[in-house]
């Protein structure tokens, strides 16, 4: 019994939104579950995928958080 845990920043992939849709959710489970029972011949039934939303305070890259990363990196490319 697989369980794959898959860790989304809570941002909006498009103008208007701050999260991922549930149907955007519907394709993350769909597509881990078909590609598990391709690769591992595990049952769609027998597969569990959990999605976890990270606030975007509660990330960061470079040493930075996330957002001033990005300000910085903005920056540098004007």
């Amino acid at each position: 019994m697989p369980i794959v845990t898959i860790q989304v920043t809570r941002e909006g992939n498009t103008p208007g939104t701050s999260a991922v849709t549930p149907e955007e959710k519907a394709q993350l489970i769909k597509g881990t579950s078909e590609l598990l029972l391709k690769v591992l011949n595990k049952p769609l039934e027998a597969t569990f995928v959990v999605i976890q939303e990270v606030e975007m305070e509660n990330w960061g890259w470079g040493g930075l958080p996330v957002e001033e990363y990005r300000r910085q990196k903005a920056a540098k490319q004007d």
